[in-house]
C-alpha cells in the first residue's frame, strides 16, 4: 500500500517518515514554507536515534498525482479545523479503475478529538479512526520531531464508527513495523472520547504554560476534566478507563530529550507558537461545549478556555502569555456568573 499523508505536520509528518524508514512508499501533501522546505532537503525527522532524513514525494494536493492507486490509504493528519478543506480537494479524486477516492479509498483519520471522523464519514464510504498517543513537534519548515522510545507511539486503529476488517490490520502492521505499537480495536470511539478528555488540558497549556506542578494550575485541570467526565456521563458516552489507558501505555513510550528539537508543548500550544491564526479548541473543549448544551450540563470552564483560545488564536498572541492566577480568577468569575459546578 502507498501512504498518503495529507498534513504532514508534527504527527503525519512523523508517521511518514517512521513508514518511510520502514520501506513503505509514502508521499507527504503539505502547503506554505513546508511543502517547499520538503521539496527543497527532504522530510528531516529527529528521533531518539538521530537525524534521519527522507527524500520523499511532496505534493499539495492529488493533482500532482494523477490517478490514484487502488492501494492508496489516505491518511489524514490535519487540525480538526482544517477537515473539511481537506476532504473537498480528495475526495474527488478520480482512482484507477473507477470510481474516486471517497468511494473507493480508505481514509485514516489521525486527529485529536471525534469530530473529523465524522466529517470525513459524511463524504467518505471507508473512514478509520485513531487515537492518538504520539508526542511529537513541528520544529521548522522540513523539520519534526518525535521523542518517544523504544516505540515512537501508540494508536489505537478500527473502522468508524465501530468495528474491524482486513484493512484496518494491514495497515496496523505496516504502522507496527514503523515503530509504533497499533492495537485494532472494535470499539475506536471509547479510545478516543478517553483522549479528548486528557485533550481539555491542551487549552489551558497553550494558554497558560506547560504543566510545573502547581497546584493552582492542577486543581484547574481537574475541574475542567470533571465537566468532560460529566458531560459523556449524562450522553451516555463510555471511554475507556485510565486503568486501561495505564495498562495499554506501560512505559512503552518514554520522552527523551532530542538535541535541536525542544518540546515547548502540544499541538494547541503550538498552533500558537506558530502563529497559525486558529487552534482546535472548538474540537477539543468544543467538544463538551456541544455535548453539555445538547444534554442539560453546564460546561462554564470548558466554553471560557475555547473561548480564550480561540480570541489567543486571532490576536497571535503568545503561547502560555496567561498567567495561571489569572487564568483561575477568571474561571472563578465565569463559574460564579453561570451557577454551581459539577461535582468533582
Amino acid at each position: 500500500m502507498r501512504y498518503i499523508i495529507i498534513g504532514a505536520g508534527a504527527v503525519g509528518g512523523t508517521v511518514g517518515g517512521r513508514l518511510a524508514q520502514a520501506g513503505h512508499e509514502v508521499v507527504l501533501v503539505a502547503r506554505g514554507r513546508h511543502l517547499t522546505a520538503l521539496g527543497e532537503q527532504g522530510l528531516r525527522l529527529r528521533v531518539p536515534e538521530g537525524e534521519l532524513t527522507y527524500r520523499l514525494p511532496a505534493v499539495d494536493g492529488p493533482s500532482p498525482l494523477g490517478e490514484l492507486r487502488a492501494d492508496d490509504v489516505l491518511v489524514l493528519a490535519v487540525k480538526t479545523q482544517d477537515t473539511v478543506a481537506a476532504l473537498e480537494i480528495w475526495g474527488d479524486a478520480p482512482v484507477a479503475g473507477g470510481g474516486t477516492a471517497a468511494e473507493r479509498l480508505p481514509l485514516v483519520c489521525l486527529q485529536n478529538g471525534v469530530e473529523g471522523q465524522r466529517l470525513a464519514l459524511r463524504r467518505f464510504r471507508h473512514v478509520y479512526g485513531v487515537s492518538v498517543w504520539l508526542p511529537s513537534t513541528f520544529v521548522e519548515p522540513g523539520v519534526v520531531s518525535a521523542a518517544g522510545t523504544p516505540l515512537t507511539g501508540i494508536l489505537h486503529l478500527g473502522r468508524y464508527p465501530h468495528g474491524t476488517d482486513d484493512t484496518a490490520r494491514r495497515i496496523a502492521a505496516d504502522l507496527e513495523a514503523s515503530c509504533f505499537e497499533v492495537p485494532v480495536v472494535p470499539d475506536v470511539a471509547r479510545w478516543q472520547y478517553a483522549k479528548l478528555l486528557t485533550n481539555l488540558g491542551n487549552t489551558l497549556q497553550a494558554l497558560s504554560g506547560p504543566d510545573d506542578g502547581q497546584e493552582a494550575r492542577a486543581a484547574l485541570r481537574e475541574r475542567v476534566w470533571a465537566e468532560g467526565v460529566a458531560v459523556l456521563d449524562a450522553a451516555g458516552i463510555a471511554c475507556a478507563s485510565a486503568e486501561e489507558q495505564k495498562q495499554a501505555r506501560g512505559d512503552k513510550v518514554t520522552l527523551v530529550p532530542l538535541e535541536g528539537a525542544p518540546r515547548g508543548g502540544g499541538s494547541s500550544w503550538q498552533s500558537l507558537a506558530r502563529g497559525t491564526g486558529t487552534i482546535e479548541a472548538d474540537h477539543l473543549n468544543g467538544e463538551i461545549v456541544l455535548l453539555g448544551r445538547l444534554h442539560g450540563v453546564p460546561t462554564p470552564l470548558n466554553e471560557l478556555l475555547q473561548r480564550l483560545a480561540n480570541q489567543f488564536a486571532r490576536e497571535h498572541r503568545a503561547a502560555g502569555s496567561l498567567p495561571v492566577a489569572e487564568l483561575v480568577r477568571l474561571a472563578d468569575e465565569t463559574v460564579a456568573a453561570t451557577g454551581p459546578e459539577v461535582d468533582q
